[in-house]
């Protein structure tokens, strides 16, 4: 099981993550970031890509698509608030964006 980050893990780890547009999720130890697209394929391509990437960290999003937009969350359930496997889903979340 995937341990909570730490005080110097969190704000070494989620800084660069905070300054690439990700939020703190007010009441909860998670992350979360809004992207849109030129269209709905081009989101639901992105989700489909980021899915794949999912399964192999055997971690999964909290998201949600309308039409262009994807809202997504990031918090690992079983250790109760963010870990390493949040912030590597979130940069490649990012990548796979072209961010």
């Amino acid at each position: 099981m995937a341990e909570k980050l730490t005080g110097e893990e969190r704000a070494r780890e989620l800084q660069p993550l905070l300054e690439a547009g990700w939020r703190l999720v007010e009441g909860r130890d998670a992350i979360a970031k809004n992207y849109s697209f030129a269209n709905f394929v081009e989101a639901f391509g992105w989700m489909t890509r980021v899915a794949l990437w999912a399964e192999k960290l055997n971690h999964h999003p909290e998201w949600s698509n309308v039409y262009r937009t994807v809202e997504v969350t990031l918090s690992t359930h079983d250790a109760g608030g963010l870990t390493m496997l949040d912030v590597r889903l979130a940069r490649k979340m990012d990548e796979l964006a072209g961010l």
